[in-house]
């Protein structure tokens, strides 16, 4: 059965598009909207994926952001400090000039994770968020918090 399609504008920088078109080329998409829904559906399964995080977990968010943004350093540090109770460490590297890649390694309760790196994912400046979660060893003789 054939759903409706709907029709949507929407507004991207020029080196995006650009990026995405060449996606597209090498995928064989047969056009943009092809490669559009494909990345929407990859989007929703991340998504669902986040909302299942349910338990204790470790966990690592990889960041990458525009450190040059007014006011997203002192953003970070705000999120970063309401949830330091889940927070082992961090690490961060300053690449070419603008960007910061950040790694954050988390233990606690998968909802506080999620929360944590949803707050991260909707910073104005935020170019790329990646959670990567794992349950923690049921081995008694190592000691996580």
């Amino acid at each position: 059965m054939e759903q409706e399609l709907m029709r949507i504008g929407i507004s991207l920088p020029d080196d995006l598009l650009k990026k995405f078109d060449s996606i597209i080329k090498q995928r064989g998409y047969s056009s943009r909207s092809e490669g559009i829904r494909d990345a929407i559906r990859n989007y929703i399964t991340y998504f669902e994926w986040m909302y299942a995080v349910k338990g204790r977990r470790i966990a690592a968010i990889t960041l990458i952001y525009d450190c040059m943004k007014c006011g997203l350093s002192s953003s970070l540090t705000e999120i970063q400090h309401e949830y330091s109770f889940l927070i082992r460490t961090s690490t961060l590297a300053h690449l070419e000039p603008g960007n910061c890649f950040e790694v954050i390694v988390l233990d606690g309760e998968g909802q506080d994770v999620r929360l944590m790196t949803e707050k991260l994912m909707s910073l104005k400046g935020v170019k790329y968020v990646k959670l990567n979660t794992a349950l923690p060893p049921q081995n008694n003789n190592q000691v996580f918090r």
